[in-house]
């Protein structure tokens, strides 16, 4: 018994010798295969974008940084949460460096130049008054520039423009129409952006009142806009002046926006969005939003519980002609609430009443024209609209109108505001003659926007616990 047990182990020993030899003669082909399958990348090989070695810069894209974790990479492929219908498209990593590389489809038909992922952008402007050089330049201007490359939605907010009370209901319907036409008229293509009237999305009220019970109220009294206000209308003030920024973090955060183009003056109201965000996905995001269902149960969105529930926007705020001046002040801002109708250049202007609202414009006595000088503000603001509306360089401004008086440029400036705004005019009176068209695309647009911010407000009623609404409703 004991030579029998002696030799099945000599057995074993002989056995294991054999399959060692076997497997170092295979071992350089098995570590070959390996690298391959690392090289490619977990799961994500044939649905990944080619990286790295690409000249990608469009701000449509996000891939993930280089030192991204497997843990992030991995996250970053779950599907889209953002109405998109697919995957983000990431680029590839290699195990061993952790740099992008090319994925195994880089050599068919998918272009680079033409991201299927793109980031979503939102804004609005007000209808009250009539539109002007400040809201065209410092706003509409740069969406008509950015419709390429993201998914974009631009409102009329007509909800803003009852917010310190007492509106004219007539001219609020005309103005909202006229602003509606304006954006059209300026550039922006029904086809590229979702145009609509923010009263015709319900879930912007909605999801302000949601807001509303998870925003302290400490964080409104310390907006500038209130505390101005409220110092001079006392008692007077309305609940709306203070409230209007929740209403504006829900305009932004319903389409998971990216991107909010902003004026400098409005950079404390996005701080406040993000930072309301922020507090709404700490009180009931996570894990408290993943018990809030069964395992593996999904929101009424269509996107897995837990994680955020809404998008922390960034700002855009552009370089140039972020704000254009008032034409009696170079210090303010143009602005629809100044009563001197002087003060601003509307885009409906007429060219008589822009001539005269120039020839009559702040100037100052110092002799030429300079940009930068914080001792002339009438300078800088009137040269700035000069670029703008002419399309030059400051070099190039400078050249031709440095050494100017100011009786000789403010006729120059007069034509070049005409001549850029003479198109705008003409596609405007297009629009409103055509009938049906601006309520067709207004309808477009806000079919568009329904889409997407009903399932915003959704997942925030499902996370803060409300019952799920009946599908006829």
């Amino acid at each position: 018994r004991h030579h029998c047990s002696r030799r099945r182990r000599m057995r074993r020993v002989a056995i294991s010798l054999v399959l060692r030899v076997s497997g170092s003669i295979h071992e350089p082909s098995r570590a070959m295969a390996m690298a391959r399958v690392h090289t490619a990348g977990p799961l994500v090989g044939r649905r990944a974008a080619i990286g790295g070695a690409t000249n990608n810069t469009s701000p449509a894209f996000a891939f993930p940084p280089t030192s991204t974790s497997a843990a992030t990479r991995q996250r970053s492929c779950v599907p889209s949460a953002r109405g998109f219908g697919g995957f983000a498209r990431p680029a590839v990593y290699t195990q061993a460096s952790g740099e992008a590389g090319e994925s195994i489809e880089s050599t068919q038909t998918t272009s680079p130049s033409k991201p299927l992922f793109k980031k979503r952008v939102l804004s609005g402007v007000q209808p009250t008054g009539s539109i002007h050089l400040g809201n065209y330049f410092g706003a509409i201007k740069n969406w008509v520039q950015m419709q390429d490359d993201f998914d974009a939605f631009y409102c009329v907010v007509d909800l803003h423009a009852i917010t310190a009370g007492g509106h004219d209901p007539k001219e609020l319907k005309a103005s909202t129409r006229s602003s509606a036409a304006l954006y059209l008229a300026a550039g922006l293509d029904p086809e590229k952006s979702s145009v609509f009237v923010q009263s015709h999305v319900k879930a912007h009220s909605e999801l302000c009142w949601l807001l509303n019970c998870a925003t302290p109220i400490g964080w409104l009294e310390k907006m500038i806009q209130f505390k101005e206000k409220s110092r001079s209308q006392g008692e007077e003030v309305s609940v709306g002046l203070l409230d209007y920024p929740v209403l504006m973090a829900a305009d932004i955060l319903l389409y998971n926006a990216d991107v909010v183009p902003v004026g400098e003056d409005q950079r404390q109201h996005l701080e406040l969005t993000r930072d309301i965000a922020g507090r709404v996905n700490n009180l009931y995001g996570g894990n408290k939003w993943k018990k809030m269902g069964g395992k593996g149960e999904k929101a009424p969105s269509g996107k897995f519980r837990g994680g955020d529930i809404l998008v922390v926007p960034d700002a855009y705020i552009p370089k140039q002609g972020a704000r254009v001046m008032s034409l009696t002040d170079g210090a303010a801002k143009m602005s629809k609430s100044n009563p001197a109708e002087g003060s601003r250049i509307n885009l409906l202007d007429t060219p008589e009443a822009i001539a005269q609202k120039i020839k009559r414009c702040k100037t100052d006595t110092f002799e030429g024209l300079e940009f930068d000088n914080p001792d002339r503000p009438e300078s800088q603001n009137l040269l700035t609209m000069y670029q703008l509306c002419t399309g030059m360089s400051k070099a190039e401004v400078l050249h031709e109108c440095g050494a100017m008086r100011w009786g000789d440029f403010k006729p120059a400036l007069t034509d070049a505001v005409i001549n850029h705004l003479h198109p705008i005019q003409l596609r405007y009176k297009e629009v409103m003659e055509e009938p049906g068209y601006l309520d067709a695309v207004l309808a477009k647009g806000a079919a568009n926007a329904n889409s997407v911010a009903e399932k915003t407000v959704a997942d925030v009623r499902d996370a803060m616990g409300f019952l799920e609404r009946p599908s006829a409703l």
